[in-house]
């Protein structure tokens, strides 16, 4: 009995991105070290065409900026122009599934803040990419796209344009998420790595919080890789080592490219008409094989929202038509990532109650104790130790913080004294957590 394919539209998803000529050929540099051309328009075109004399560098910088790649949406009106093709219902039915439903995109949204400098002319300010994702959702109910989470570490110098490696630098990461719990009601249970790039840290802290994760790009072929400065010798996304073949997989608590027994769930998704770990007809029929020999296979194809994403769709459209006719008994379905996940569970997994969470405030007991928290979960489990907690002060810090352990499973404990901060200074209270299935849960209160 043939498996199924499962097919997820991972989508980058980071407002509009400014990039003047100038900055094309910063980016050139910085990529593929070019120097020595006047940064014009005229030029870039030559650049385009290979008719600048770069020795080896020519090709590869010619094939960098082929089709759309080296175009940008500016800004929302550019940016909503292209969503309101590609949503579009005619559009996304262009290629039926093997149910008949059309294409689906899973929003993994993030927000820029923490910058000092921002000369793209990134949307600065929380919730602004992901509250218009959950507005175009809304707005469109027949469909089964999704908003999850993504995030880019801030650089040292703090700028709105580049991505760095350590998440625990700075509070943004947990700033982020506090505000979504509290001021939005949301947790994910799914994420994408800032330029696809997982260090121990990132590694760690998803393993606490977030069970699937959608990051993996590795390919057999690391040529074009090593090709290029930003991606050479493990920097940016480096996932050489892990599994190349559509297997999800579980990865080493010392090692994410490793496979190993930890508990959450790793997959691949390759980018669509880009330089690195491109998605190909050999890679999707490659899934395709995989799903006739029985096993339930997830093929991600990765984009982002600044660029525009209709030839993108029909590149991948056109791979999965060729695939399909040359396995005609394999059915492929169009996914979002929790649902796509939940077909890789282990039995008992599948079998879990979904999750539920309490938040109980129990006052000061003079004398006795100080105020504190319990939080219970009521049905099912959460996904790693502990859920993600969250609390606004009265001054608007937003701030995160471990909870004790009870004595029994399933319990857990906050209190309010001076290790931790007063009652006084708190608004409000929130905590977060996906379970193993990607079922989400928030609860808030407000203890005055």
């Amino acid at each position: 009995m043939s498996g199924r394919v499962f097919i997820v539209h991972t989508i980058d998803t980071e407002g509009p991105l400014f990039e003047p000529v100038q900055a094309k050929f910063e980016r050139l540099q910085e990529l593929y070290g070019l120097s020595g051309v006047e940064p014009t328009l005229d030029n870039l075109q030559r650049l385009k065409r290979g008719e600048i004399d770069l020795g080896e560098k020519a090709p590869i910088i010619a094939q960098a900026l082929q089709s759309h790649a080296d175009g940008t949406l500016g800004s929302w009106e550019e940016v909503n122009e292209m969503l309101g093709r590609v949503t579009a219902q005619a559009f996304r039915k262009k290629l039926p599934d093997s149910a008949g439903n059309g294409w689906v995109y899973t929003w993994y949204c993030m927000d820029h803040v923490g910058f000092n400098v921002n000369p793209r002319k990134r949307d600065i300010g929380h919730h602004h990419i992901h509250d218009r994702y959950m507005g175009l959702i809304k707005d469109q109910p027949w469909s089964q796209d999704a908003v999850e989470f993504h995030f880019h570490p801030v650089s040292t110098y703090r700028e709105a344009h580049r991505c760095a490696t350590h998440y625990l630098r700075y509070d943004d990461l947990y700033t982020i998420l506090s505000r979504r719990i509290l001021e939005r009601g949301f947790f994910p249970a799914s994420y994408r790595a800032g330029f696809q790039a997982e260090r121990p840290d990132s590694h760690w802290f998803l393993e606490q919080f977030i069970p699937f994760d959608f990051s993996n790009m590795a390919t057999e072929d690391t040529a074009d890789l090593d090709a290029s400065i930003d991606f050479r010798n493990g920097r940016s996304g480096n996932w050489r080592r892990a599994p190349s073949d559509w297997r999800v997989y579980r990865p080493d608590h010392d090692d994410y490219q490793k496979e190993g027994r930890c508990r959450r769930l790793i997959a691949r998704s390759l980018n669509l008409r880009s330089r690195i770990a491109p998605m190909t007809q050999k890679e999707m029929n490659a899934a395709f094989s995989r799903a006739a020999e029985g096993h339930d296979t997830v093929v991600g194809m990765c984009s982002h929202d600044w660029r525009d994403l209709e030839p993108e769709v029909s590149k991948g459209m056109d791979m999965l038509r060729e695939s399909a006719r040359l396995h005609p008994g394999v059915h492929f379905y169009y996914s979002p990532a929790r649902s796509a996940f939940q077909s890789q569970l282990l039995t008992e997994e599948r079998q879990q109650d979904a999750l539920d969470l309490s938040l109980e405030f129990v006052p000061e007991t003079p004398g006795q104790d100080v105020p504190y928290i319990k939080i219970e979960a009521k049905r099912g489990k959460v996904f790693g130790p502990q859920p993600f907690l969250a609390i606004q002060t009265k001054s608007r810090r937003f701030i995160h913080d471990n909870l004790d352990f009870g004595e029994v499973p399933n319990v857990w404990y906050y209190a309010f004294h001076g290790d931790t901060l007063p009652i006084d200074d708190v608004e409000m209270i929130g905590v977060g957590a996906s379970d193993i299935q990607g079922n989400t849960v928030t609860k808030t209160f407000r203890p005055h």
